[in-house]
């Protein structure tokens, strides 16, 4: 069955942005999400949208999988771009008119601006998860956070439980499928009756799912304890991540080009 969402995925592929180190993807992605809220403009959207299309071709992850997560977001694009064009005044100036809702122009681009937005963070962010392993992540997270341990932060705790959730979602949301369809052969149907019936619909969807993620989570903790995993005070490592030249070089071109997009076009 075909995982509907990329987050917590891994392709391996060899290729430089596989190669790049961890930390410096995760400051590029922050780079990237300021630069994208800051820009006001289909032409400086434009770039971003380069931008991501250019590492997707170098980081050769295909596409398919790269575009799989906006799935889950089509309820919220088609909203994000109505909310936008649709107007009721019936003064206003419409490219198309129903009755007494309108499609303006203005709004209709201003909501493929927004949308455009939402693919290109997802896509982006994707791109993180869909080139590093679950192992660099930790890494990554626990020498970002490893200053905060001077003040009693579990830095290297919150590193492995940030990972493990971000590794569990395509595997949960492959499981939440399962049980949709598994209900649906059953008879249950999800898409009839307004909004409180098609939330009690998905009741008997939650509870074997929320059953299966404590037993899930149940059995790693056991697996854990049993390879006498104490957290991450006094852990060392077979293969320590240095930060190249060409890391920080491309550290700091992304936040050199994304900023300056972002406030000037």
């Amino acid at each position: 069955m075909r995982v509907p969402t990329t987050f917590g995925q891994y392709v391996p592929v060899d290729s430089p942005v596989h190669s790049l180190d961890p930390r410096a993807k995760m400051g590029v992605i922050v780079a990237f999400t300021l630069g994208l809220f800051l820009v006001d403009g289909l032409a400086g959207m434009s770039v971003f949208a380069a931008a991501v299309g250019a590492v997707l071709l170098v980081s050769r992850v295909p596409p398919r999988i790269a575009f799989r997560g906006l799935r889950a977001l089509g309820l919220i694009l088609v909203f994000t771009l109505l909310a936008h064009a649709l107007r009721w005044e019936p003064a206003t100036v419409s490219l198309v008119r129903i009755g007494p809702v309108g499609v303006d122009a203005d709004g209709l681009l201003r909501g493929v601006f927004f949308a455009v937005r939402i693919v290109l963070l997802v896509v982006g962010t994707s791109l993180l998860t869909l080139t590093t392993t679950p192992v660099q992540l930790t890494d990554a997270l626990e020498t970002l956070m490893r200053p905060l341990g001077r003040v009693g932060f579990p830095a290297g705790e919150v590193a492995m439980m940030l990972t493990i959730a971000l590794r569990f979602i395509p595997t949960t949301a492959q499981e939440a499928e399962k049980i949709i369809v598994a209900q649906t052969a059953r008879g249950a149907r999800f898409d009839e009756g307004g909004l409180v019936a098609r939330v009690r619909a998905y009741v008997p969807v939650l509870v074997p799912l929320f059953v299966n993620l404590f037993r899930r989570a149940e059995d790693l903790a056991v697996a854990m304890d049993a390879r006498c995993y104490r957290g991450g005070r006094g852990r060392t490592r077979l293969h320590v991540s240095v930060m190249r030249a060409r890391d920080w070089a491309v550290l700091l071109l992304s936040w050199a080009g994304f900023v300056t997009v972002g406030i000037l076009v």
